[in-house]
Protein backbone atom coordinates (compact mmCIF):
# COMPACT_ATOMS: atom_id res chain seq x y z
CA UNK A 1 0.00 0.00 0.00
CA UNK A 2 1.48 3.15 -0.61
CA UNK A 3 0.98 5.24 2.29
CA UNK A 4 1.70 9.18 1.23
CA UNK A 5 -1.02 8.13 -1.83
CA UNK A 6 -3.62 7.04 1.09
CA UNK A 7 -2.55 10.49 2.41
CA UNK A 8 -3.07 12.59 -0.54
CA UNK A 9 -6.60 11.23 -0.78
CA UNK A 10 -7.35 11.56 3.01
CA UNK A 11 -6.51 15.01 3.21
CA UNK A 12 -6.69 16.16 -0.43
CA UNK A 13 -4.98 18.00 -2.63
CA UNK A 14 -5.49 18.79 -6.33
CA UNK A 15 -9.18 17.90 -4.83
CA UNK A 16 -8.61 14.79 -4.02
CA UNK A 17 -7.25 13.76 -7.58
CA UNK A 18 -3.97 12.45 -8.20
CA UNK A 19 -1.88 13.29 -11.12
CA UNK A 20 -1.45 9.74 -13.01
CA UNK A 21 0.74 6.98 -11.75
CA UNK A 22 0.61 8.23 -8.23
CA UNK A 23 3.40 10.65 -8.33
CA UNK A 24 2.51 14.12 -6.07
CA UNK A 25 4.16 17.32 -6.55
CA UNK A 26 7.43 17.67 -6.48
CA UNK A 27 7.16 21.00 -4.55
CA UNK A 28 6.92 19.89 -0.94
CA UNK A 29 6.36 21.66 2.39
CA UNK A 30 8.99 21.53 5.70
CA UNK A 31 7.64 18.57 6.50
CA UNK A 32 8.32 16.23 3.90
CA UNK A 33 5.05 16.33 2.54
CA UNK A 34 3.69 16.41 -0.53
CA UNK A 35 2.67 20.42 -0.79
CA UNK A 36 -0.42 19.17 -2.45
CA UNK A 37 -1.11 18.07 1.41
CA UNK A 38 -1.03 21.79 2.53
CA UNK A 39 -4.74 23.03 2.59
CA UNK A 40 -6.13 19.64 1.76
CA UNK A 41 -9.55 20.06 3.29
CA UNK A 42 -10.10 22.76 0.96
CA UNK A 43 -8.81 20.70 -1.92
CA UNK A 44 -11.38 18.08 -1.14
CA UNK A 45 -10.13 15.35 0.71
CA UNK A 46 -12.20 12.16 2.12
CA UNK A 47 -11.66 14.22 5.31
CA UNK A 48 -13.20 16.93 3.99
CA UNK A 49 -16.03 15.25 2.71
CA UNK A 50 -16.25 14.00 6.22
CA UNK A 51 -16.18 17.02 8.54
CA UNK A 52 -17.83 19.44 5.89
CA UNK A 53 -21.08 17.40 6.03
CA UNK A 54 -21.83 18.67 9.25
CA UNK A 55 -24.88 20.91 9.04
CA UNK A 56 -24.06 24.79 9.48
CA UNK A 57 -20.18 24.00 9.94
CA UNK A 58 -17.44 24.12 7.79
CA UNK A 59 -14.89 22.00 10.39
CA UNK A 60 -12.64 20.68 7.20
CA UNK A 61 -11.62 24.44 6.73
CA UNK A 62 -10.51 24.69 9.75
CA UNK A 63 -9.51 21.32 10.51
CA UNK A 64 -6.65 20.30 8.31
CA UNK A 65 -6.39 23.93 6.02
CA UNK A 66 -3.22 24.86 7.59
CA UNK A 67 -0.66 22.34 7.25
CA UNK A 68 -1.58 18.49 7.08
CA UNK A 69 -0.46 15.77 8.99
CA UNK A 70 2.54 17.44 10.24
CA UNK A 71 1.07 20.35 11.77
CA UNK A 72 -0.49 17.94 14.08
CA UNK A 73 3.32 16.98 15.26
CA UNK A 74 4.25 20.73 15.38
CA UNK A 75 1.05 21.93 17.70
CA UNK A 76 1.75 18.99 19.89
CA UNK A 77 5.32 19.32 20.08
CA UNK A 78 4.64 23.11 20.89
CA UNK A 79 1.87 22.48 23.92
CA UNK A 80 4.02 19.96 25.54
CA UNK A 81 6.71 22.34 25.45
CA UNK A 82 4.72 24.86 26.88
CA UNK A 83 3.47 22.42 29.60
CA UNK A 84 6.62 21.29 30.49
CA UNK A 85 7.94 25.01 30.86
CA UNK A 86 5.04 26.16 32.40
CA UNK A 87 4.18 28.66 29.41
CA UNK A 88 0.91 29.46 28.46
CA UNK A 89 -0.81 27.62 25.05
CA UNK A 90 -2.78 29.12 22.21
CA UNK A 91 -2.37 32.68 23.18
CA UNK A 92 -2.02 33.84 19.21
CA UNK A 93 -3.23 32.15 16.07
CA UNK A 94 -1.05 29.23 14.98
CA UNK A 95 1.64 30.46 12.18
CA UNK A 96 0.88 28.17 9.15
CA UNK A 97 4.87 27.12 9.12
CA UNK A 98 5.60 26.02 12.54
CA UNK A 99 8.90 25.04 12.76
CA UNK A 100 9.29 21.60 13.11
CA UNK A 101 9.88 19.56 16.49
CA UNK A 102 13.18 19.03 17.70
CA UNK A 103 15.01 16.28 16.73
CA UNK A 104 14.48 13.42 18.95
CA UNK A 105 11.62 14.99 20.72
CA UNK A 106 9.46 12.10 20.01
CA UNK A 107 7.27 14.39 17.52
CA UNK A 108 8.02 12.94 14.22
CA UNK A 109 4.92 11.99 12.60
CA UNK A 110 6.45 11.72 9.48
CA UNK A 111 8.82 8.52 10.59
CA UNK A 112 7.01 6.83 13.96
CA UNK A 113 5.15 3.93 14.43
CA UNK A 114 2.07 3.07 16.74
CA UNK A 115 2.05 0.66 19.66
CA UNK A 116 1.45 -1.58 17.02
CA UNK A 117 4.31 -1.13 14.78
CA UNK A 118 1.72 0.24 11.93
CA UNK A 119 3.36 3.86 10.29
CA UNK A 120 1.59 6.93 13.06
CA UNK A 121 0.75 8.94 9.84
CA UNK A 122 -2.40 6.05 9.42
CA UNK A 123 -3.03 6.17 13.16
CA UNK A 124 -3.47 9.43 12.99
CA UNK A 125 -5.82 9.19 9.94
CA UNK A 126 -8.01 6.80 12.03
CA UNK A 127 -8.09 9.09 14.88
CA UNK A 128 -9.43 12.22 12.71
CA UNK A 129 -12.43 9.99 10.94
CA UNK A 130 -13.02 8.76 14.65
CA UNK A 131 -13.52 12.38 15.98
CA UNK A 132 -15.00 13.62 13.02
CA UNK A 133 -18.12 11.03 13.59
CA UNK A 134 -18.26 11.14 17.15
CA UNK A 135 -21.49 13.33 17.26
CA UNK A 136 -23.10 10.51 15.02
CA UNK A 137 -24.29 12.89 12.89
CA UNK A 138 -22.77 10.53 9.65
CA UNK A 139 -26.08 8.21 8.92
CA UNK A 140 -26.21 5.56 6.77
CA UNK A 141 -27.26 7.69 3.65
CA UNK A 142 -24.21 10.12 4.46
CA UNK A 143 -22.21 7.22 4.79
CA UNK A 144 -22.97 6.17 0.98
CA UNK A 145 -22.76 9.32 -0.55
CA UNK A 146 -18.82 9.50 0.79
CA UNK A 147 -18.12 5.94 -0.09
CA UNK A 148 -19.26 7.08 -3.77
CA UNK A 149 -17.38 10.48 -3.90
CA UNK A 150 -13.78 8.39 -2.32
CA UNK A 151 -14.23 6.02 -5.19
CA UNK A 152 -13.83 8.32 -7.58
CA UNK A 153 -10.43 9.82 -6.04
CA UNK A 154 -7.49 8.04 -8.08
CA UNK A 155 -6.71 6.09 -5.92
CA UNK A 156 -5.22 1.99 -6.17
CA UNK A 157 -7.73 -0.49 -4.69
CA UNK A 158 -6.00 -1.44 -1.34
CA UNK A 159 -5.98 2.50 -0.79
CA UNK A 160 -9.75 2.81 -1.27
CA UNK A 161 -10.72 -0.37 0.62
CA UNK A 162 -8.35 1.17 3.51
CA UNK A 163 -10.09 4.50 3.55
CA UNK A 164 -13.48 2.42 3.21
CA UNK A 165 -12.44 0.59 6.62
CA UNK A 166 -11.56 3.40 8.39
CA UNK A 167 -14.86 5.03 7.99
CA UNK A 168 -16.92 2.05 8.97
CA UNK A 169 -14.98 1.96 12.37
CA UNK A 170 -17.27 3.27 14.95
CA UNK A 171 -16.04 6.16 17.01
CA UNK A 172 -14.19 4.35 19.96
CA UNK A 173 -12.24 6.27 21.97
CA UNK A 174 -10.26 3.31 24.28
CA UNK A 175 -9.89 1.80 20.63
CA UNK A 176 -8.16 4.99 19.41
CA UNK A 177 -6.24 5.78 22.79
CA UNK A 178 -4.55 1.86 23.01
CA UNK A 179 -2.68 2.84 19.67
CA UNK A 180 -0.21 5.11 21.01
CA UNK A 181 3.17 3.76 21.82
CA UNK A 182 4.36 6.84 23.79
CA UNK A 183 3.45 10.40 25.99
CA UNK A 184 4.24 12.24 22.92
CA UNK A 185 2.12 10.28 20.73
CA UNK A 186 -1.16 10.59 23.20
CA UNK A 187 -0.44 13.93 23.00
CA UNK A 188 -0.74 14.00 19.36
CA UNK A 189 -3.65 11.89 18.92
CA UNK A 190 -5.84 13.89 21.44
CA UNK A 191 -4.41 17.33 19.41
CA UNK A 192 -5.66 15.49 15.90
CA UNK A 193 -8.90 14.81 17.74
CA UNK A 194 -9.67 18.35 19.30
CA UNK A 195 -8.77 19.68 15.62
CA UNK A 196 -11.97 17.91 14.04
CA UNK A 197 -14.06 18.40 16.84
CA UNK A 198 -15.77 21.63 17.47
CA UNK A 199 -17.31 21.14 21.11
CA UNK A 200 -21.01 22.41 21.04
CA UNK A 201 -22.67 18.98 21.27
CA UNK A 202 -22.67 16.49 24.30
CA UNK A 203 -21.56 13.77 22.09
CA UNK A 204 -18.33 15.79 20.99
CA UNK A 205 -17.43 16.75 24.38
CA UNK A 206 -18.30 13.29 26.19
CA UNK A 207 -16.14 12.00 23.26
CA UNK A 208 -13.18 14.21 23.81
CA UNK A 209 -13.56 13.73 27.60
CA UNK A 210 -13.18 9.86 27.36
CA UNK A 211 -10.31 10.01 24.68
CA UNK A 212 -8.29 12.16 27.49
CA UNK A 213 -8.80 9.58 30.13
CA UNK A 214 -8.19 6.72 28.12
CA UNK A 215 -4.66 8.08 27.13
CA UNK A 216 -4.58 8.94 30.69
CA UNK A 217 -2.78 12.51 29.99
CA UNK A 218 -0.57 13.81 32.14
CA UNK A 219 -2.41 16.89 34.59
CA UNK A 220 -2.13 20.03 32.90
CA UNK A 221 -1.33 18.76 29.13
CA UNK A 222 -4.94 18.44 28.49
CA UNK A 223 -5.53 22.30 28.82
CA UNK A 224 -2.56 22.82 26.66
CA UNK A 225 -3.36 20.95 23.99
CA UNK A 226 -6.90 22.09 23.68
CA UNK A 227 -5.70 25.63 23.68
CA UNK A 228 -3.31 25.07 21.08
CA UNK A 229 -6.15 23.06 18.85
CA UNK A 230 -8.56 26.08 18.93
CA UNK A 231 -6.06 29.21 18.20
CA UNK A 232 -5.26 26.83 15.60
CA UNK A 233 -8.63 26.54 14.17
CA UNK A 234 -9.13 29.93 14.78
CA UNK A 235 -6.31 30.75 12.48
CA UNK A 236 -7.83 29.35 9.85
CA UNK A 237 -11.47 29.91 10.22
Amino acid sequence: MDVTRLLEGFLGGQGGQMPSGGQTARNRTGSGLPSGLVGGAAAGGAIALLLGSKKGRKLGGKALKYGGLAAVGGLAYKAYSDWQNNKTSGTEPRPLDLPPPAVNSGFDVDHDRDATGNDFRLTLMRTMIAAAQADGHIDKAEHARIREQVSAFDLGAEEKARLYEYFAEPADPMAIARMARTEEQKAEIYLASALCIDPDTMEERDYLDRLGTHLNLPAGLRGHLDAEAEAAKAQVG
